[in-house]
């Protein structure tokens, strides 16, 4: 399994494994990182193990032999990322960090590692969101299943909340009036019925359409209608 190497203590380090060498990759000034995955477990020759075994397969790793020290670390990122946790740890244990995470609203996939077969403890995790629970000694194509499944919930989710915030602000632009336009012409209204309902000119209504248009970048309204579905802002009168 791949060769790097683990710093132990769970200082803000990533040990980086991008496709073709140990520097970002990406076309001109663009630059794609790959996902990130946290590793978190008081036992440091199964932590350095994981760290190897999850590096070779091209990802970034971050890893902290305690739940308390990875609290310590900015693990809010823009970028794809899961969390690798041992469930039997001193001190704060793997479901206090799960609820922690889920306290905090932090939307982190969890994969859950244990020692002890132990079902109501499995259920528990599940029933918090935890993505996958996998029995010591983990088998390497297990993990790597479950991280890749893990990072590709987390890049769903990423896309939603970009998607839902740009429309957001977007949105924002929006006078009082472009709004109101804007929600009868999604709902089906036409421009002279749009105007009828709002005491307006069916010509004032145009414009505010074009404005609208304009400020949410959309081309039509089946667009703006499904942007805004896809932001999870509902449009449609009752």
């Amino acid at each position: 399994m791949g060769g790097t190497q683990s710093r132990a203590g769970g200082r803000d380090f990533l040990h980086c494994a991008q496709h073709g060498g140990d520097k970002p990759f990406g076309r001109g000034e663009s630059i794609v990182l790959a996902p990130i995955v946290f590793v978190v477990d008081d036992d440091d020759t199964v932590r350095r193990a994981l760290v190897r075994l999850i590096g070779s397969a091209g990802y970034r790793v971050a890893d902290f032999p305690s739940a308390a020290r990875f609290l310590e670390h900015p693990y809010a990122t823009d970028d794809p990322s899961c969390l690798v946790l041992d469930v039997q740890m001193p001190d704060l244990g793997g479901l206090d960090l799960q609820r922690a995470l889920n306290e905090a609203s932090t939307s982190l996939p969890i994969i859950f590692l244990t020692g002890h077969d132990d079902c109501p403890t499995i259920v528990k995790a599940m029933k918090a969101g935890a993505v996958d629970f996998l029995a010591k000694p983990v088998e390497s194509d297990d993990l790597l299943h479950a991280v890749a499944t893990a990072l590709r919930d987390a890049t769903q989710a990423l896309e939603r909340r970009t998607s839902r915030e740009l429309f957001r602000r977007r949105l924002a632009r929006l006078t009082l009036r472009e709004r109101e336009v804007m929600v009868l012409l999604v709902n089906g209204c036409l421009n002279k019925q749009a105007a009828y309902e709002l005491g307006i000119a069916e010509k004032t209504v145009k414009v505010h359409r074009a404005r609208v248009m304009k400020k949410m970048e959309a081309k039509s309204l089946v667009e703006l209608a499904r942007a805004a579905d896809k932001a999870g802002v509902s449009l449609f009168l009752a």
